[in-house]
């Protein structure tokens, strides 16, 4: 018989273990958990990278927000736009991040728990924070690799010169293990790097 069609037998309980740690370690690797370079969930690296690629910079004009959820589902992160829009809205909300890295205007909703608007009604563009999460991506400063279906390159992170894991922190659920990380301020951030740098 073929190798490849053949029936291994295993006990159920290694296949079990092995099965879920694979599954922990992809929705841990893939959706869950920030990277802790640039402090991004993927499908938020993914959107700014879109952003950025469509040309939405701070200094440029804000376009319709379907628009970025059209470009990131269509080229980096295949799953359902209500998703996609949620993370993006999650990114211009001073009451999520203390430093936004989307620049929105219309209704994004409100702390008081108020939905926003229809994708179709409100605008976007990065934010001045984000100049500094995208600085020098096209010179090769990280990895690229393949989009979903191999046609593109996306960045397996961002290089970050802003430290966005400490001054925004994060929160996330995985399968085993979840993470919940306070903001701080930036300047104060930095007043520690440099003590940190003057007393090694």
């Amino acid at each position: 018989m073929d190798n490849k069609t053949k029936i291994i037998k295993q006990g159920i309980e290694q296949q079990m273990q092995r099965s879920y740690i694979d599954y922990a370690m992809s929705v841990i690797v893939g959706r869950a958990l920030p990277d802790a370079r640039d402090g991004l969930k993927p499908v938020h690296r993914k959107i700014l990278y879109a952003m950025s690629q469509i040309g939405l910079q701070s200094n440029r004009p804000y376009k319709k927000s379907a628009t970025v959820v059209g470009e990131v589902l269509g080229k980096y992160h295949p799953h359902g736009d209500s998703a996609a829009y949620e993370s993006m809205v999650r990114m211009a909300q001073p009451f999520n991040l203390r430093y936004m890295l989307v620049d929105g205007q219309g209704n994004f909703g409100s702390v008081d728990g108020d939905s926003a608007a229809a994708m179709r009604y409100t605008e976007a563009r990065l934010s001045k924070m984000s100049n500094d999460m995208l600085v020098d991506l096209d010179k090769d400063t990280v990895d690229m690799m393949d989009n979903f279906d191999g046609s593109l390159k996306e960045p397996t992170v961002l290089p970050a010169k802003l430290p966005n894991m400490i001054v925004n922190g994060s929160e996330g659920i995985a399968v085993g293990m979840s993470t919940k990380m306070p903001p701080h301020n930036l300047t104060e951030v930095c007043g520690a790097i440099a003590y940190t740098l003057d007393h090694p």
